[in-house]
């Protein structure tokens, strides 16, 4: 009903994922989109800590972060700069309200490719609390980024400036989390939430984006008129269309989302399963084509990008080749190449059952 064998291993990524630099291309692409900026606090400034504490969970267990302590100096001139950062992120530069706004730590994580900060800001006013992040730019994060934003129900607000990348915190209970406190909680609908763990999972691989372990993601939980509705979001793109194993790129393998896979099995049939995956290749047909300039300019520059190495471009198009019984994928030469053939591939008959526009709509 719903495969979860998987002969060859998918639970670990590559040790260690390169950082890809941001192309001019690509930099062309998001100056047009407003997504460059200028920002007062850079990744490198954030460096500069002494030394960190590690910080533990509720459970007294170390976790991947711990919080940067900075010389004074250093941490007044990452204050200001920070806030401002803060400001920029939710309101595009308007400063008027940044004397209520504080920071209130700067936690670094040493585990991850992109190496982030998570910068906490507080309201002086109402002690109410909020994050973002700043990492290192990674090309290959940012495609991913972007096509999660143009093509799932997300909207993720993000700006790059040189070589820092700042992402908002997308709100949500991790997967691991909702695994062990939610999951198996009476009022969970576990129906509703199959079904959108199987949406998930056609997004994923429909766009290749990689390393959807329940730790890089989250369930978001909204009441409804009858119950609740749930959504899966990505919150980690840094495995986008990079590793070689068609498998990384669905959900379902991963050892860690077992127990949402062993919900589908439990509470889904085979003929539901593919209505559900069905009806998400049709929303996604339906963004891709309110976005078809924007997507087509960001696949052109996908195109002849280096994000991935030769080695696992070439597993990963003999894999789907084999997967679709479709050749044609053996002929891209690229990462972005083989993300344009997938979305041509898992899209070709949504796209075709979409009303007729004026201008061919071709990715």
């Amino acid at each position: 009903m719903y495969d979860t064998h998987e002969p060859n291993g998918v639970d670990k990524p590559s040790r260690k994922k390169p950082i890809y630099p941001i192309t001019n291309g690509l930099r062309n692409y998001l100056h047009h989109y407003g997504r460059e900026v200028t920002l007062p606090g850079l990744y490198e400034q954030l460096t500069r800590f002494t030394y960190t504490v590690p910080i533990k969970d509720k459970e007294g267990k170390d976790t991947a972060w711990e919080r940067t302590i900075y010389e004074t100096r250093d941490w007044e001139d990452l204050r200001e700069n920070l806030v401002l950062n803060y400001a920029i992120l939710k309101t595009k530069g308007d400063f008027s309200f940044v004397d209520q706004l504080d920071l209130a730590g700067i936690d670094f994580c040493y585990f991850g490719n992109s190496q982030p900060f998570r910068i906490r800001i507080i309201n002086r006013f109402n002690d109410n609390y909020d994050h973002y992040y700043i990492k290192k730019a990674d090309s290959s994060r940012i495609y991913g980024i972007e096509l999660e934003h143009l093509l799932s129900p997300s909207r993720i607000t993000y700006f790059t400036c040189g070589q820092t990348l700042m992402e908002e915190h997308i709100p949500g209970i991790p997967g691991d989390i909702f695994v062990k406190q939610y999951l198996n909680n009476p009022d969970t609908n576990l129906v509703r939430l199959s079904k959108q763990f199987v949406k998930f999972n056609e997004r994923c691989f429909t766009h290749l984006l990689g390393d959807m372990r329940s730790y890089n993601f989250v369930v978001n939980i909204t009441p409804d008129v009858v119950g609740v509705q749930y959504k899966f979001m990505a919150i980690d793109f840094d495995q986008q269309s990079y590793e070689g194993r068609k498998n990384f790129y669905l959900p379902q393998f991963f050892k860690e989302n077992k127990p949402f896979v062993d919900a589908v099995m439990k509470t889904l049939n085979k003929e539901s399963v593919e209505q559900y995956r069905a009806e998400e290749r049709t929303l996604m047909a339906f963004r891709l084509s309110s976005a078809k300039y924007r997507i087509k300019e960001l696949l052109d520059n996908m195109h002849n990008a280096q994000i991935s190495s030769t080695e696992k471009v070439f597993q990963l198009k003999e894999e789907l080749a084999e997967y679709f019984d479709e050749p044609s994928f053996l002929r891209a030469e690229t990462m972005g190449q083989i993300v344009k053939k997938q979305l041509k591939q898992n899209l070709r008959k949504s796209l075709s059952l979409l009303p007729k526009r004026k201008g061919k709509l071709s990715i």
